[in-house]
C-alpha cells in the first residue's frame, strides 16, 4: 500500500464509522463491484465500504485523504468506460453509494425531486410519475443504474432530443468533497446569479472531483399520450430529412428520434426473446419515432399525417404506428435490445461518439470504409440518437472470427473510427464518459488550454489524488 496504515487498520476504521456490517471484503460478495459490465476492466480493493449517510461519506473521505488513502466511487456499476472500477493494485477502496437510497422530497408546485445518490433512475422516475409528474432521463439500465452514477457521467439516453442530457436536469446538488467537506448547494432555484454555478464542475466529472451524495433534479409534465412509429427510411440521409420535418412539425413534442440499420434489426430478431420484425418488408435503415403530449388526444392522428406527407415525399418508405402502449413497448424492446444482442454475437468493439446532425450520414459512410479497410468481414452496426447527433457506432466481429484476436484490434479500430469523427468536428465521448477507457485519448483530442485548466480545477479540489485515480485525466 502507498498509505501508512496497514489494510487492516483500514477496515477498522471505516467498521466505525458504517458499521461492521458494511465494510465488505469476503472474495465472492465484492467480486460485483470489481469488474466492469462488459469484462474489460477487472480490479481488487481493501474493502468495499457501503456508507448509509452523507454525513458517513464525508468522515471516509476526510479518513481517506488525511492518510494517504484513495477512494474510487461506485454506483450501479452499470458504466461502459471503467470509471467505476479500482485499478489491479489492490491499494483502494470502493466507495458504494446504494445505501444513500432515500427520496427525501418531491415537490410537485415546484417541479422538483431530491434524491439521494444510490435512489436509481427507475425510482426516480416512479417518484416522479407518483405526484403525476415525469423525470425523463431514459436509460436502458434505468432497473439498476443510479443518480449518482447519471450525474457523475452527464448521461444522455433517449430522450435528450427534448428534456437534455443529465446536466439540463439538474438545478442543485449535494457534494462531499475530497477531504469530507460537505458542499451543500441543494436549491430548487431555477434562476440563481449569485457567483460560479459550481454543480457543473461536479457533473460530468466521474466522481474525480467530489462525490455527489444527493440533487434535486427537475420534473416536467407527464405525458398523457404517446405517438410511436417504426419507420423505414432509404439511408441515414433521409433519416435526417425526416428528422428536420418532424422538429418543424412537433417541436419539443419530438421526444424520441433513434436511427438503426437491417442488421442491428437481424439481430436482435435472432436474440432477443419476443422480438419480431415490425415491418414485412427488409430495409437497409429504419427510425424508431416518438411524439409525446400533454393533451389526451390528436398525437396519432398528428403522426400519421406526417408519416404520410414524408412518404409522398419518397423520404419514408413505409412505416407502423404503435396501436397500443404494449405495441410501443415492442418497437422500443427492438431500439433497447441492439447493445445487448452484439454482445450474444461475439466480440463488439463500440465507439460512442457524437457529430453535427448534418454530418452523421458522411461519418457512418466514412466510418464504415475505413472499418471495413482494416478488418475485412467487420460488421458494422451504427444506431442510436440520431435527434442529437450521438451515435454508437458498433462493430461486431465477422462472422467466424476469434473473439479475443478481435477483440485486441480495439485501439486500431478507435483510432480510425475517431479520425473520422474529430475530422467532421465530432467527440470521441458523447455520453458515456472518459473513465479509463478513453484517458488516454482526451490529451490527444482535447484544446491543450482546456486541459490545463481541468488539471488547476483537480488539483484545486483534489490535491492529494484522492479521488477516483487513473480515471479521466
Amino acid at each position: 500500500m502507498t498509505a501508512a496504515l496497514s489494510p487492516e487498520a483500514v477496515r477498522e476504521r471505516l467498521v466505525e464509522i458504517v458499521g461492521e456490517k458494511h465494510v465488505l471484503t469476503d472474495a465472492h460478495t465484492i467480486e460485483p463491484y470489481l469488474l466492469e459490465p462488459r469484462g474489460l476492466y477487472r480490479g481488487a480493493t481493501i474493502c468495499v465500504v457501503e456508507p448509509k449517510t452523507t454525513a458517513e461519506v464525508s468522515a471516509i473521505l476526510a479518513f481517506a485523504d488525511g492518510n494517504g488513502l484513495k477512494i474510487v466511487p461506485q454506483g450501479g456499476n452499470t458504466g461502459l468506460v471503467g470509471g467505476q472500477i479500482p485499478s489491479s493494485t489492490g491499494e483502494e477502496i470502493v466507495l458504494s453509494l446504494k445505501r444513500l437510497d432515500r427520496i427525501r422530497e418531491v415537490d410537485p408546485v415546484s417541479d422538483t425531486m431530491t434524491v439521494e445518490a444510490g435512489v436509481t433512475l427507475l425510482r426516480a422516475q416512479e417518484a416522479a410519475e407518483g405526484v403525476d409528474r415525469l423525470f425523463p432521463l431514459s436509460l436502458a439500465a434505468e432497473g439498476s443504474c443510479t443518480i449518482g452514477g447519471n450525474l457523475s457521467t452527464n448521461a444522455g439516453g433517449t430522450q435528450v432530443i427534448a428534456y437534455g442530457n443529465t446536466r439540463a436536469l439538474a438545478l442543485g446538488l449535494e457534494v462531499v468533497l475530497a477531504d469530507g467537506r460537505v458542499l451543500n448547494g441543494l436549491g430548487k432555484l431555477r434562476k440563481d446569479n449569485t457567483g460560479y454555478d459550481l454543480k457543473h464542475l461536479f457533473i460530468g466529472s466521474e466522481g474525480t472531483l467530489g462525490i455527489i451524495t444527493a440533487a434535486v433534479l427537475e420534473m416536467v409534465p407527464r405525458p398523457r399520450t404517446f405517438g410511436t412509429a417504426f419507420v423505414a427510411v432509404e439511408d441515414p440521409a433521409g433519416a435526417v430529412r425526416l428528422l428536420e420535418q418532424g422538429k418543424a412539425t412537433f417541436g419539443k413534442a419530438l421526444t424520441g428520434f433513434e436511427l438503426m440499420p437491417r442488421i442491428g434489426i437481424d439481430l436482435v430478431v435472432k436474440h432477443l426473446p419476443g422480438a419480431r420484425d415490425p415491418i414485412a418488408d427488409k430495409y437497409d435503415w429504419y427510425v424508431l419515432v416518438e411524439i409525446s403530449s400533454a393533451e389526451d388526444e390528436g398525437v396519432g392522428e398528428g403522426l400519421e399525417a406526417w408519416l404520410g406527407t414524408a412518404m409522398e415525399d419518397g423520404i419514408v418508405l413505409d412505416a407502423v404506428i404503435a396501436g397500443s402502449l404494449d405495441q410501443r413497448a415492442q418497437l422500443w424492446k427492438i431500439r433497447e435490445g441492439m447493445s445487448e444482442v452484439q454482445g450474444i454475437e461475439g466480440g463488439s468493439i463500440k465507439h460512442d461518439v457524437s457529430v453535427p446532425i448534418a454530418s452523421v450520414p458522411e461519418v457512418i459512410a466514412e466510418g464504415i470504409r475505413v472499418a471495413e479497410a482494416l478488418i475485412p468481414g467487420i460488421r458494422p452496426v451504427p444506431f442510436g440518437h440520431l435527434g442529437d447527433g450521438n451515435i454508437h457506432f458498433n462493430f461486431s466481429q465477422p462472422v467466424g472470427a476469434d473473439k479475443a484476436a478481435y477483440i485486441a484490434r480495439w485501439d486500431a479500430l478507435n483510432r480510425v473510427v475517431h479520425a473520422v469523427v474529430l475530422e467532421h468536428g465530432g467527440s470521441v465521448s458523447a455520453e458515456h464518459g472518459i473513465g479509463a477507457l478513453k484517458r488516454h485519448l482526451l490529451a490527444e483530442v482535447k484544446d491543450p488550454v482546456a486541459m490545463e485548466v481541468m488539471r488547476s480545477v483537480k488539483s484545486t479540489l483534489d490535491p492529494n489524488g484522492t479521488l477516483n485515480p487513473g480515471k479521466v485525466l
